[in-house]
């Protein structure tokens, strides 16, 4: 994304070109028209496309880089996915699924309506796991390899920034959504603070915990991305009062041979609670090479244990029930496994329950902070997924609900919980392989932080995977 937006500011590039290479390599990767089931072959990464939408904001971001210059925002003329969640008004707003055939957005997300007033271009609707609840997307084709998940809830945006269709995307996370596709497509993301970017606009799963964030091919665009959607400030959290102002996060490694001097990282005992495949477990360690190569002190302590799956239960199950006791009429609309999990939702209604885990949540958060001081580290470093790609096709399926002891959401969960901030970067494998991936952690409000340190990771130690095979 920074590099297009390099070119466009130099004029070397217009966005109306840009923007027709996107709809190009959509016409050859996504593999037909949008539907709502995707075929076996096909990537089908949109729900939706607004050519004609795309080509005005095209042609309005390139009159504004022509009148501002270098004083135009960094994204202005930039291709963008917008999951199924966010609100576009007067266009349709499903989250993928039959339960909103017919709705119409009112409103503009605000996440949105920042980016679209500093030039981005829209280019459609991204498929999300139904409602945004599961991991796995199962009507989106992983471009690495059609018959594996993409991951979700964010599919569809991981797998239209893989298949090299757009160079950025929004998408949210609950319990894992941002950092589970970007794992299993080989790009990156930041999942920010909790309420560094407001949510209004955007439709909920669980608000205390849902995040708005920023999804590219680099740690670098991710910043980018997010320092325009958090540059209007952010909202009051569920957790803590709203973080302080952000500003502008870094976008371009720290010179020199050793940039992660003086930083010290810490592993946990976290992943030895859950199945971690051999390629995760590699890529850990490589990774925890590279932290020390490139000047990081590593240290290795047990970790906290403080929440339990009781805790996402009693956070999850109420607030996904009170967003979807309206739709009880149109119960037959839902796919199998998500009907489950609204049926199951309406068993957690007690407010004191509800109430004395929120409590909890902080707890858990000044815990780990706490944590943290006594290691004298600065930030986390864990696989983002203890697995691969799982196989495409059953995540709809009765007995498929997700939650409790799901090994996508193993390792993601606790950060949601938190609400700390996030970096997800690939870790490049063999020809062909789809990448695993690494998180980096901060505290709440250590942003700036967490993208330098993984910006320095990945232009100094990992690269890039290759782009997937067509």
């Amino acid at each position: 994304m920074l590099q297009a937006a390099a070119e466009l500011r130099a004029r070397r590039l217009s966005a109306v070109e840009l923007l027709e290479a996107c709809r190009q390599r959509i016409d050859e990767r996504n593999g037909g028209e949008p539907t709502f089931d995707g075929a076996p072959n096909a990537v089908n990464a949109w729900v939706r496309l607004y050519p004609e939408i795309a080509a005005e904001q095209a042609r309005a971001a390139d009159a504004r880089l022509a009148a501002e210059g270098d004083a135009a925002p960094t994204v202005c003329g930039i291709p963008l996915g917008l999951k199924d969640l966010y609100g576009v008004e007067g266009l349709p707003l499903t989250a993928s699924s039959r339960v909103l055939d017919g709705n119409v957005s009112a409103v503009d997300a605000v996440a949105w309506r920042r980016l679209r007033d500093r030039g981005m271009v829209l280019v459609g609707h991204t498929h999300t796991h139904e409602f945004a609840a599961g991991g796995t997307t199962d009507q989106v084709g992983n471009p690495w390899d059609r018959t594996r998940s993409p991951g979700g809830s964010s599919g569809g945006s991981g797998a239209a920034l893989a298949a090299g269709m757009i160079p950025a995307a929004l998408g949210s996370d609950t319990c894992g959504s941002l950092r589970i596709p970007s794992a299993l497509c080989g790009t990156s993301t930041i999942k920010p603070t909790h309420g560094r970017v407001p949510i209004a606009g955007v439709i909920p799963l669980a608000p205390t915990l849902d995040h708005v964030g920023p999804m590219a091919r680099t740690v670098a665009d991710c910043a980018a991305l997010l320092t325009a959607l958090a540059e209007d400030g952010p909202e009051p959290s569920g957790l803590a009062g709203p973080p302080a102002p952000l500003g502008r996060l870094p976008t371009a490694p720290r010179p020199g041979a050793k940039p992660l001097e003086g930083l010290t990282i810490a592993l946990n005992d976290r992943p030895h609670e859950t199945e971690v495949e051999p390629g995760a477990a590699a890529a850990l360690d490589r990774v925890r090479r590279a932290c020390e190569e490139l000047g990081a002190r590593i240290v290795e302590q047990p970790a906290p244990r403080f929440l339990t799956w009781d805790d996402l239960d009693w956070t999850f199950l109420p607030e996904v029930w009170a967003y979807h006791a309206q739709f009880a009429e149109r119960r037959d609309s839902y796919r199998p496994a998500i009907l489950e999990l609204v049926d199951a939702s309406q068993n957690f209604t007690d407010a004191q329950a509800y109430i004395a885990t929120q409590a909890r949540r902080a707890q858990a958060a000044a815990v780990w902070e706490g944590w943290l001081a006594e290691q004298g580290a600065d930030l986390i470093l864990e696989p983002t997924l203890p697995i691969g790609a799982p196989e495409r096709g059953e995540g709809y399926d009765p007995g498929h609900a997700g939650g409790t002891g799901d090994p996508l959401i193993a390792l993601t969960v606790e950060w949601d919980l938190t609400g700390f901030p996030v970096a997800a970067l690939p870790v490049p494998g063999g020809k062909g392989e789809i990448p695993f991936s690494v998180s980096l952690i901060a505290v709440r409000g250590g942003e700036a932080q967490v993208a330098q340190a993984a910006i320095d990771l990945q232009e100094h130690a990992l690269g890039l995977p290759e782009w997937p095979a067509a």
